[in-house]
């Protein structure tokens, strides 16, 4: 058996690999979906199953994608939404054989209602480790808002309240020495309290996890949990969407969104489809001569959360000024949150469109500590 982790920074997301014999799971895949077929292949096996813990808001997963190329079933908990591709809805304790081991699903409402957790068993049937999505956090909880406008009558409050059920009858009677295995670590808009740890032992967590605080009521809980939280990046509820319904093909999308249009094709196209001109450089290179009209979200920073800020529809074309070389990955970036509708970038850059004698504006006397200082107020509005 071979379980491993494979974070990503810029989203602080844990996606899971786990093999035994010759088959594989995997849980909570990213957009891009190859790292995960080139691992089955060197490894020799087969990806029979893609278990989701929920329909994720912080960013699109390669679910479809990954069951389409691989023939492995989508797993998610119990759920009345209206899915937009072939997926298995188990119940609550159902168990999946991969290779010697098994998995069951542990539902554990609370941060969305079909939020569920993992629980690995090795070959000799020993409660191994728990993948536990959103529902728990290394130091934290999943916050209990993003969810509640799936019902009229669905509060923070009432998602906080289930959200305890489902740790004090599901998850705190399960074993010390489990690991816990969650779906994001600090930096995500996920929870408030996230270690910069990605990993632990439930019984370190039933000792030094405020929500796992056994002296807690019910109400302290509830309280505990939905206070202080910010609101969510705007293109949250659009990415359960996608999530839910399907989505564009990952390599349609690069394709669209890695044209390279020299600064002419790259005019006329920002011209007649008012389509955002987007410059991922940095602040610095940024102030110093950029094209008119376009906005500065550096692809080094808090990229996501940025352009979920700054241009809040999903559906908005988009064209990319990029550090040459940097493309692919800026449209990659804007994919694994659900951007899927880049049209291309400028070839050879701004120094291109200056070497045609094209029209820049700079930003003159500020500089780039102070852009970003600008940017950070504009993103706590």
């Amino acid at each position: 058996m071979k379980i491993e982790q494979i974070y990503t920074g810029c989203l602080a997301q844990g996606a899971y690999y786990i093999t035994s014999g010759n088959e594989a799971a995997i849980i909570d895949p990213l957009r891009e979906i190859e790292p995960y077929i080139n691992r089955a292949k060197k490894d020799g096996v087969s990806i029979k199953y893609i278990f989701e813990t929920h329909f994720h808001a912080d960013f699109v997963s390669g679910h479809v994608d990954l069951a389409a190329k691989t023939a492995a079933s989508i797993v998610f908990g119990p759920t009345n939404a209206h899915i937009g591709y072939d997926a298995l809805i188990a119940t609550d304790g159902q168990v999946f054989e991969i290779g010697d081991i098994k998995i069951k699903l542990i539902h554990t409402p609370g941060h969305t209602l079909e939020s569920s957790c993992y629980l690995l068993y090795d070959e000799q049937g020993k409660e191994q480790a728990l993948f536990t999505g959103d529902t728990l956090f290394i130091g934290d909880v999943g916050r209990p808002d993003l969810a509640q406008k799936v019902a009229d009558d669905l509060t923070k409050e009432k998602l906080a309240g289930i959200l305890f059920e489902s740790l004090r009858n599901k998850i705190l009677p399960l074993p010390d020495d489990i690991i816990v295995y969650p779906a994001h670590g600090a930096g995500s808009a996920c929870g408030k309290n996230m270690s910069k740890e990605t990993s632990d032992t439930l019984g370190n967590q039933k000792k030094t996890n405020y929500a796992l605080n056994m002296a807690l009521s019910q109400q302290d809980f509830i309280e505990q949990v939905t206070d202080g939280l910010m609101p969510p990046p705007q293109y949250f509820p659009q990415n359960v969407q996608m999530n839910i319904e399907g989505y564009d093909d990952i390599n349609k999308v690069l394709q669209r969104g890695t044209q390279a249009l020299d600064p002419e094709a790259f005019e006329v196209a920002a011209n007649h489809t008012g389509a955002v001109i987007l410059d991922t450089r940095t602040a610095e290179d940024f102030s110093q001569s950029f094209i008119p009209n376009s906005i500065n979200i550096g692809i080094d920073g808090s990229f996501a959360v940025w352009v979920g800020t700054l241009i809040p529809d999903v559906k908005q074309e988009i064209l990319i000024v990029a550090e040459e070389g940097r493309e692919e990955e800026v449209v990659t970036r804007l994919a694994r949150v659900g951007y899927d509708f880049c049209i291309g970038y400028l070839k050879g850059g701004v120094a291109a469109w200056k070497a045609v004698g094209k029209e820049l504006d700079e930003i003159k006397n500020i500089d780039a500590e102070n852009l970003s200082k600008k940017k950070m107020h504009l993103l706590s509005m």
